[in-house]
């Protein structure tokens, strides 16, 4: 029996890190507006309430129809297993189209076993590149490109890197940001005064995420990128939700030592985005945050050699910088006081969903 003589089940929407849950909203309503039958396989790669359930209730996402549990591991450890689950489920729901979001390793699982089972793939956000394959992440995206049936496209570069790759262009659609969906359905939402007044945080702050391996790991790295962030404590107070990942190694080098440092657990979305649009400056290591800061028009200073959202630079929101750099830049942007102003990047409009949702039914449709 081949694949087109079975009857197949709902489109399957693989969700399993905070970035996928704010992606997949807006993804998850146009399809409903559809009329699309729809199942959510939530991977538990993010497990704390703070980084997953949270974000369910917020963004109105449905309840997860199964959560896998798989947790925190090694890079192959926590793949096999995300592997081993997605298998199972893939089996039992026989899926019409699995939907996957991002980079993380939620993702290429779920690609490599959908590919492995003749289930056509749908990329959400696809064509990112940072060109640098030390990243976990540039590794995860380019091979869910490879094996997707449907590249969704966030911004123009990307359908480039997509050709140079030798995707067939029938197969990249130039879609819009959901991201930026949910940031724009939800700014009256955002609410600076009322964090302020919660979290006890002073006027002016810099707010600062840092979690990638490179920055966050390594105990002398994570002491030196410390010291750094102490140095904008010292112009500024500095608020720093911190992520499980790093969080001992930051805290092990003092990051609680400085008067000015503000450490907070980490935050739901609408807490996180309220924070950032009030913020001074933005310090972080952060794919997504590049883009939110984008759109609220606050500075955003990238303690990274290279990102894959090269549209953020070019828009004059964000700027990739060395720990050195970190406090001269914030300085400069604390001088100045100068915000973004409000012209967007191509389709980032609040209707990158609906335009994903027409392309996925149109696919299925044939």
């Amino acid at each position: 029996m081949n694949r087109r003589e079975i009857v197949l089940g709902p489109i399957v929407h693989v969700l399993g890190a905070r970035p996928n849950f704010v992606k997949a909203a807006p993804v998850i309503g146009a399809l409903r507006a559809a009329g699309a039958e729809q199942a959510v396989v939530h991977t538990g790669q993010h497990y704390d309430a703070r980084m997953s359930e949270i974000f369910f209730d917020e963004l109105g996402l449905p309840e997860p129809d199964v959560n896998l549990g798989v947790g925190s591991g090694g890079h192959a450890e926590q793949t096999a297993a995300l592997m081993i689950g997605l298998e199972r489920e893939f089996i039992g729901r026989s899926p019409a189209l699995v939907i996957v979001y991002g980079d993380v390793n939620s993702t290429i699982a779920a690609a490599l076993v959908a590919a492995k089972l003749h289930i056509p793939v749908a990329h959400v956000e696809a064509g990112l590149r940072s060109f640098d394959m030390t990243m976990p992440e540039e590794v995860n995206r380019r091979l869910t490109d490879q094996l997707s049936a449907l590249c969704l496209v966030t911004s123009p570069e990307a359908v480039g890197h997509l050709a140079d790759e030798g995707v067939p262009v029938s197969r990249a659609h130039f879609v819009g940001n959901p991201m930026i969906d949910t940031l724009l359905a939800n700014l009256d939402a955002f609410d600076t005064e009322r964090v302020r007044a919660e979290h006890g945080l002073p006027e002016r702050y810099v707010l600062a995420t840092m979690h990638r391996p490179a920055n966050v790991d390594e105990p002398d790295t994570a002491a030196a990128l410390v010291r750094h962030l102490h140095g904008v404590a010292d112009l500024a107070d500095l608020v720093i939700p911190v992520h499980p990942r790093g969080r001992a190694n930051l805290l092990a080098a003092g990051l609680d030592a400085h008067d000015r440092v503000h450490i907070l657990d980490p935050l739901g979305y609408i807490d996180f985005i309220a924070a950032v649009r009030g913020a001074a400056a933005v310090v972080t290591d952060s794919g997504g945050l590049q883009e939110e800061t984008t759109i609220l028009g606050v500075p955003c200073l990238t303690v990274r050699p290279n990102t894959e959202r090269p549209i953020t630079i070019t828009h004059g929101t964000n700027r990739l910088v060395t720990f050195e750099e970190v406090v001269p830049g914030v300085r400069k942007v604390l001088e100045s006081g100068a915000r973004a102003g409000e012209r967007r990047p191509p389709l980032w409009d609040g209707h990158a969903g609906p335009r994903i949702a027409e392309v996925i039914m149109e696919y299925l449709g044939e």
